[in-house]
């Protein structure tokens, strides 16, 4: 992604654990952004295809990634957005780095179901929560990153389902 001399924001979906099933709200919600991030446990390789047709998509395996399509996703990711860098890891504690010491903004995770935004130390840590199957009560939703002047915010978005 590149810096645009007009700053305009740039909108990243993030969605995580679709255990197989990308469901057509998550794909509404999706619809627009420039990137997506997908934070592990995808579920079938068609779930990034689809996503594909939305935006360039970067994902990471997760705990089921277990099938050999999987094996060509990393564990982890360092991405570049625009010149703020951001860490992707399924599982938060798995996390083997100081995102701060390392110049990281922000820390994606998954595989816990429950969405999350917590600043800590500077760094931005989201959890989009799950968008495929439900799981116990939990909600299903994504999230969209928004990186303004070098400043990432972050949003969940509960998707309605049945």
């Amino acid at each position: 992604m590149e810096k645009t001399a007009d700053q305009r924001p740039h909108i990243i979906g993030v969605i995580s654990d679709t255990h197989g099933l990308l469901r057509r709200e998550a794909v509404q919600a999706l619809k627009g952004v420039e990137r997506i991030l997908h934070v592990g446990d995808v579920g079938a390789p068609d779930i990034l295809e689809a996503l594909s047709a939305i935006a360039p998509v970067t994902a990471i395996r997760g705990n089921v990634d277990t099938q050999s399509w999987a094996d060509k996703l990393p564990e982890t990711e360092a991405v570049d957005l625009g010149g703020v860098m951001v860490y992707m890891v399924h599982d938060i504690n798995d996390l083997d780095l100081d995102p701060q010491t390392a110049g990281f903004a922000a820390v994606l995770s998954g595989h816990s179901h429950r969405p999350e935004i917590e600043t800590r130390k500077g760094v931005l840590y989201l959890n989009p929560g799950s968008a495929g199957p439900r799981r116990f009560t939990l909600p299903v939703t994504v999230a969209k990153l928004r990186l303004e002047n070098d400043t990432l915010d972050a949003e969940i978005i509960p998707l309605e389902v049945d």
